[in-house]
């Protein structure tokens, strides 16, 4: 139990259908070239040692999370969950707020955010490009200002678009990189490989039930994360 007890205090969601975890900055969420263990597998543990469950457990991954991004993760536990998931995906029925930490005064409180995007394979970046550009990819997003502390702003992004790194991409397009994230214009990285970027709120419905399930994942535990989670009213007006 030693291993799994860290990972049932990140459930944020679990049924027969569904499982939702709070992702750490540092895991990855599918196998990748580096061979560290992703949280798919330790799911997978979860649910066979919970359950009792002999053999392979299925699991389907319904969207991922950039290694150094936080916040909840969407898992299917049945073939019919993930069909329909992945449906939900492609007809933009599961909305996904973020929050983001930055530096830099955005120009407005709130605004759409729209550039042209095309990742570079061997980078493992993308980069704002112009219109028409061969291989670029529409990116739109809205933003706006929660809060602010002395140095920091609290944004909440909401995707419109699902393009690689992009709400990275287009925060630094805008002249405000997010916290940490060396690939995108910050100044400095954070002491763990982190970014403040976090998949803060996670809104769909159920698969099977039709039930409308809306969760919020707690930020990590950082001393900027923990004041602006304290901080914010959301009913407050800049």
């Amino acid at each position: 139990m030693e291993i799994l007890t860290p990972l049932a205090f990140r459930i944020l969601y679990e049924d027969n259908h569904l499982v939702i975890v709070n992702k750490l900055p540092s895991e990855i969420v599918q196998g990748d070239k580096t061979g560290d263990v992703p949280l798919s597998d330790t799911v997978k543990a979860y649910i066979a040692k919970k359950y009792k469950k002999p053999g392979n457990v299925f699991l389907g991954v319904v969207h991922r999370v950039d290694r150094p991004v936080s916040g909840a993760v969407v898992f299917a536990r049945t073939s019919k969950a993930l069909a329909r998931t992945n449906e939900m995906l492609k007809k933009k029925e599961i909305q996904k707020k973020y929050w983001a930490v930055i530096k830099n005064k955005p120009p407005e409180k709130k605004g759409k955010l729209v550039h042209f995007l095309k990742k570079n394979e061997k980078q493992n970046k993308s980069y704002v490009v112009k219109k028409g550009t061969p291989g670029s990819k529409n990116s739109e997003l809205f933003y706006k200002v929660l809060c602010q502390s002395q140095r920091y702003y609290l944004l909440e992004v909401v995707l419109i678009t699902g393009r690689h790194h992009q709400a990275r991409a287009q925060l630094s397009a805008m002249g405000c990189p997010v916290k940490g994230d060396l690939k995108y214009g910050f100044e400095r990285g954070n002491k763990d490989a982190s970014i403040h970027l976090h998949a803060r709120e996670i809104t769909l419905l159920h698969p099977v039930k039709k039930t409308k399930i809306n969760i919020t994942a707690p930020v990590p535990d950082d001393l900027l994360w923990k004041s602006f989670e304290n901080s914010y009213k959301p009913d407050a007006n800049l």
